[in-house]
């Protein structure tokens, strides 16, 4: 009876169907008619596709993947031809006869439909549904299948069949954020398509037909039943023998999920900073920044760099970095779990190899999870005495004949209203400049720089990165590291390395940026230059291993032929550094509340000390 009355309906609703046929019809001599007018009035282009950002290790093995969709576009000519046909059998048979839909599966479709009242047949070509992907909507009107069948028509013009085909195999939906069959087969089976058994395929060929119902992970028994279909079409089609569509069918499916890694957060959030900032240096962004006009500007081409920036990362691109895993695994769980003791107590480091200059391993905070706070490059603290080294005794030796025999007043001084005291306000005379590097006198330091003179000082800094200086913080408090905003762990350590051996080279964590097909975008290309003069290096190196051997660094252990270091503790304890190298690493570490807060009561258990001692250990 409800069959009867479907066909009824058919009858009755024919001339409207000729009606709808003769509209299409019209419409689409029309667009052959009007080429040039339609060409411009629906534009084609290809969607924005984001691609995964693979990060690698010093050693090329991967420690951490970003991806919002799981993509890996192949050409047709990767895709085997059992995976193209059972596409086109069981979604679009007359794919390589039609002019973008076909009224005939249409027909058939509504026919179908209408007699079992019941959505059994679809009439989309692979055509209608790359268009319904790339540039329409779902709704189910009129006026969007016309459309889509005009925009299919066109695509049909502006493309050739391969070209389509590849698009939609390689943007289809697989469920779970993957998009495209390569990219199932890697994220289902860990394995590239070409390697993937025709049972396989013809599984991961199951899920687009519905992704939900069709998630191997959530209805691993749907999908299989589905594949099953699919050979039984295939077999029916004469592509594929009955014996041999049964065998496929027997076949187990294992499956092999792949797992996002996501390995070492505080150090992958790093990388992915300094992408930032080896973008704007490499083309251009960086100098036009630092020239800007005013606030406005300066703002404008920030939001550019962004915008940059997040069209090179859609793009999918590997990071090689100089992430030392066994070292960046070993300081986190060292660190972690020292502070676990203190509630609240928060610590920042940053290891750097002296010989290439790459950032080794970085400590971004307690627990630290990807895109938290970053300690070691978004805290701005001061650095207290650990920046002496840097504005007062280096350029001191670099542009004077002192020597560290000499003597200096560490008495009661006031420059103007302006009057520091030394630890413990403890009052010296005379000693020698070796003396008050040794045990971080703070009077003969600010008498030093008085006689460097403070802007001359400064300038020796201009080589290094230190973002947050100003010229406001042109001051004599600047000696005992009292500056407007302060610097970070990062830039510390970095500024240290001038101490290896007078050359500087910025450091970095990044060593190259490679697109999908293994070009390289982006490296870094400073060159090193000279910071201080070996003999002013050499006089550095003598002072920072006195602070070990016998001053305020007594604590510090280190298997190492050289260690020198220097200790800084800011106003009112809320600030405690070490920073220093060895002969393989340079590092600065810091303790601390993210809300300053007084440390008097720990200072005794030199937990910074500890953490150097562990962080520059190389067995």
């Amino acid at each position: 009876m409800r069959q009867g009355t479907g066909f009824i309906i058919i009858l009755l609703c024919f001339p409207l169907l000729w009606i709808l046929y003769s509209f299409i019809h019209t419409e689409v001599l029309s667009a052959a008619s009007f080429n040039d007018d339609l060409e411009h009035s629906i534009q084609l282009s290809n969607p924005t596709i984001t691609s995964p950002v693979v990060l690698l290790d010093k050693q090329g093995e991967i420690f951490s993947e970003d991806y919002v969709e799981w993509r890996e576009p192949i050409e047709l000519e990767t895709i085997p031809l059992f995976v193209q046909e059972l596409f086109i059998q069981s979604e679009d048979v007359e794919f390589y006869n039609h002019i973008g839909f076909n009224f005939t599966a249409i027909f058939r479709a509504v026919f179908a439909n209408a007699s079992s009242q019941e959505r059994e047949q679809g009439a989309s070509t692979i055509t209608q549904q790359l268009v319904r992907l790339r540039y329409l909507s779902t709704e189910k009107t009129y006026e969007r299948k016309l459309t889509e069948l005009l925009y299919a028509h066109e695509m049909e013009k502006q493309t050739t069949k391969e070209e389509i085909l590849t698009n939609y195999l390689n943007e289809i939906y697989f469920s779970n954020q993957v998009y495209g069959i390569g990219a199932a087969a890697t994220f289902y089976f860990g394995r590239p398509i070409e390697e993937l058994r025709e049972s396989e395929l013809a599984f991961i060929s199951a899920i687009p037909n519905n992704p939900t119902i069709y998630n191997p992970l959530t209805n691993f028994e749907a999908t299989k039943k589905r594949q099953e279909l699919l050979i039984d079409v295939m077999v029916k089609n004469g592509r594929l023998t009955a014996e041999n569509g049964e065998k496929i069918k027997k076949e187990s499916i294992v499956l092999s999920t792949k797992l996002k890694k996501q390995l070492y957060p505080a150090y992958s959030t790093f990388v992915l900073h300094e992408l930032e900032n080896l973008i704007a240096h490499n083309e251009g962004f960086k100098e036009r920044i630092a020239n800007s006009q005013n606030e406005q500007q300066r703002q404008f081409l920030e939001s550019e760099l962004k915008t940059r920036v997040n069209e090179v990362i859609a793009g999918g691109i590997t990071i090689s970095t100089a992430l030392d895993q066994s070292k960046q695994d070993y300081d986190e769980r060292y660190i972690n779990s020292l502070l676990s003791k203190t509630p609240e107590l928060q610590a920042a480091s940053v290891v750097i190899n002296n010989e290439s200059r790459e950032i080794v391993s970085v400590y971004g905070g307690k627990d630290y999870r990807k895109m938290d706070f970053h300690r070691a490059y978004q805290a701005v603290r001061q650095p207290g005495s650990a920046f002496k080294p840097l504005l007062v005794y280096a350029p001191l030796f670099e542009t004077t004949t002192y020597t560290p025999a000499n003597s200096v007043n560490a008495g009661k001084l006031c420059i103007g209203s302006y009057c520091p005291q030394n630890y413990g306000g403890v009052v010296y005379g005379d000693v020698t400049i070796q003396d008050a590097f040794r045990l971080s006198h703070n009077t003969p330091a600010v008498r030093l720089l008085d006689k460097v003179g403070i802007e001359n000082a400064f300038a020796r800094l201009s080589p290094f990165q230190f973002e947050y200086i100003q010229k406001e913080d042109y001051t004599y408090s600047a000696a005992l590291g009292g500056l407007t905003h302060g610097v970070t762990i990062a830039e510390m350590a970095d500024a240290y390395t001038s101490f290896i051996n007078g050359t500087y080279k910025p450091v970095h964590s990044i060593r190259k940026v490679e697109d999908k097909q293994g070009n390289v975008l982006y490296r870094w290309d400073e060159d090193f230059q000279e910071a201080w003069s070996y003999k002013t290096a050499q006089t550095m190196r003598g002072l920072l291993q006195q602070v070990v051997t016998n001053g305020t660094g007594k604590g510090i252990h280190i298997n190492s032929s050289y260690v020198g270091a220097k200790t800084g503790t800011t106003n009112e304890y809320y600030d405690y550094w070490l920073a220093g190298l060895t002969d393989t690493y340079t590092s600065a570490v810091w303790i601390g509340y993210d809300k300053p807060k007084n440390m008097k009561s720990i200072e005794s258990n030199k937990i910074h000390h500890r953490i150097f001692n562990q962080i520059m250990k190389t067995d």
